[in-house]
């Protein structure tokens, strides 16, 4: 291992190292939580809650249905295809603890998407929201599926509220909450599970064809967690924090930040189902005082220009957490002059559990970049050959530590294509690392853009551009060019209408190098997004 430079950086409290070796698997942790909350509210969502007890009382009982009605055995593959209401937490707690592997999957897939993944993942069993059932009757007939079981809006809420029907095409479904009623009359035996049991088939975006199913252990979310709250050290109090989560859970950060981490400490966990829903997202804000908050760069600027954010009292929130893709400084100093506090930008991809690095949550100030890997982590900056590069060089960023994943499903030389020789995660970044062991994202090797020789990083344009009164977003691609070979188009969406290519342009040519400044702009209603609000650039191009 090369010398780890970072780790003079850590505050005293935070270890070099952590020990995963106190739990076999999740259930464990689970047992834990459970045991030591048990009444206290874990999850909240349209006014109704659930507490640590409830989650231990429906798990069981729908991993009970599972086994006995449905055959779910120790390593069956079981989708998930919810956004952020009680059937998630509550089904995937069932489906761990049932011994399966849970394949999370997008209610906003396209059926092509849809189709691929249930097939590769070859799933027998899948927990939808009726809202998607018409994606997945378009597909059934294609896939292995056999059990639907269909969850809405209203379960364990009881509040009345509407739900989409279940699309026609689809026949002998089963109600979630049917499959719980049934579940409390039947045995449970749990399987026994060990961290290197599989836990979740997380696919990766697909950006360089069809997604791949990342193989995540329970060894390596238990690591992740630890980690985690060991950088939290100091600041995380155990059964007194509540977590605002609109990230959707079927993603990993959510997932392993939102969904297991705070369940470990004892949080009230309050979901927000439709974050596009600004309005309403506020309102639960405001009643419900986080503690903490996990987002994107674009849902933090959303809530920013939301009427009425502005008038929350926000003396209860101790940490705002980004990730997913760069948070803008513009946006961490309008946050921070708003809450108190600067966005804490962190790192990961699904292959790693998500958490990589991070900015340490005791520093105050703002700080540019992904910060420092976790404990146990190491990180290696790497030429095209291979080979190390020097200190404030770029390249690109292989990891190695526990939450790195067992492999891709099914893909052996996938597998290999991603790891280096010596056992390094090859993450496609191209990083630089400071003398203080801080690192920086200077871009994907493939969003790079190449003009007349020099290479052009579209994070930075972006960056310098949220500074420009009346934009909004902006997102950079290369386009090809005669002349130079590639040329940087800017796509902006503004909140000034009075703003013209030559204003973007101008503001560019005083901040940018020559060859950097957008040679041509693009105005927009709206940029493109996934559905945790990451910028397409893909689509853009």
């Amino acid at each position: 291992m090369v010398d780890r430079i970072w780790q003079k950086s850590y505050p005293v409290e935070v270890p070099f190292e952590v020990d995963n070796s106190s739990y076999h698997s999740i259930v464990e942790l689970y047992r834990d939580a459970i045991r030591a909350y048990g009444d206290r509210v874990a999850y909240r969502s349209f006014g109704s809650e659930l507490s640590y007890n409830d989650v231990d009382r429906l798990s069981r009982n729908f991993a009970a249905y599972l086994q006995n009605e449905l055959g779910v055995r120790k390593g069956d593959r079981v989708a998930m295809m919810a956004p952020n209401i009680f059937a998630f937490p509550v089904g995937m707690a069932g489906v761990i603890r049932a011994g399966a592997v849970q394949v999370n999957v997008n209610p906003l897939y396209s059926p092509r998407e849809l189709e691929h993944q249930l097939r590769d993942a070859d799933v027998d069993t899948i927990i939808v929201f009726s809202g998607s059932t018409a994606t997945l009757a378009q597909v059934i007939d294609n896939t292995p599926v056999k059990n639907i079981i269909v969850a809405g809006l209203d379960d364990l809420v009881d509040k009345g509220l509407p739900t989409p029907p279940v699309d026609e095409r689809l026949s002998s479904t089963i109600p979630f909450t049917a499959a719980l009623i049934r579940g409390a009359e039947l045995d449970l035996e749990e399987p026994e599970l060990t961290q290197d049991d599989l836990l979740f088939l997380q696919y990766t975006g697909g950006t360089t064809g069809l997604s791949k199913g990342a193989m995540l252990t329970h060894g390596n979310l238990l690591s992740n967690i630890l980690q985690f709250e060991a950088v939290s050290a100091g600041i995380i109090e155990n059964g007194k924090e509540v977590i605002l989560t609109a990230i959707p859970m079927y993603h990993i950060l959510a997932l392993m930040v939102n969904t297991l981490s705070f369940f470990r400490w004892g949080a009230v966990n309050v979901l927000i189902t439709n974050p596009r829903d600004m309005e309403a997202f506020v309102k639960t804000w405001a009643e419900s005082s986080p503690t903490a908050f996990c987002g994107v760069n674009t849902l933090f600027n959303g809530l920013l220009h939301t009427p009425g954010f502005d008038e929350i009292d926000f003396s209860p929130l101790k940490i705002t957490m980004g990730g997913g893709a760069p948070v803008q400084q513009a946006v961490s100093e309008k946050w921070q002059a708003l809450t108190g506090h600067y966005i804490k930008e962190g790192y990961g991809l699904s292959e790693t559990s998500p958490i990589l690095t991070l900015n340490l949550l005791n520093e105050t100030g703002y700080r540019s970049g992904i910060g420092v890997p976790v404990p146990s982590t190491d990180i290696s900056l790497r030429d095209d050959d291979g080979q190390k590069v020097p200190l404030g060089e770029p390249g690109e960023l292989c990891a190695a530590g526990p939450q790195v994943m067992k492999g891709y499903w099914q893909q052996p030389e996938a597998t290999a294509e991603a790891m280096t020789e010596d056992g390094y995660f090859k993450t496609g970044d191209i990083a630089i690392m400071d003398k203080e062991g801080y690192f920086r994202i200077v871009d994907r090797k493939k969003d790079m853009i190449l003009v007349s020789g020099f290479n052009v990083f579209p994070n930075e344009i972006e960056e310098e551009v949220a500074g420009m009164p009346g934009v909004l977003e902006s997102a950079c691609v290369g386009v090809p060019d005669e002349t130079s070979g590639e040329a940087v188009r800017l796509f902006v969406t503004k909140s000034d209408d009075s703003i013209t290519i030559d204003d973007v342009r101008n503001f560019c040519r005083e901040r940018l190098a020559g060859y950097k400044v957008p040679k041509q702009v693009v105005f927009m209603d709206e940029l493109p997004k996934s559905s945790v609000g990451k910028i397409l650039r893909r689509e853009l191009r």
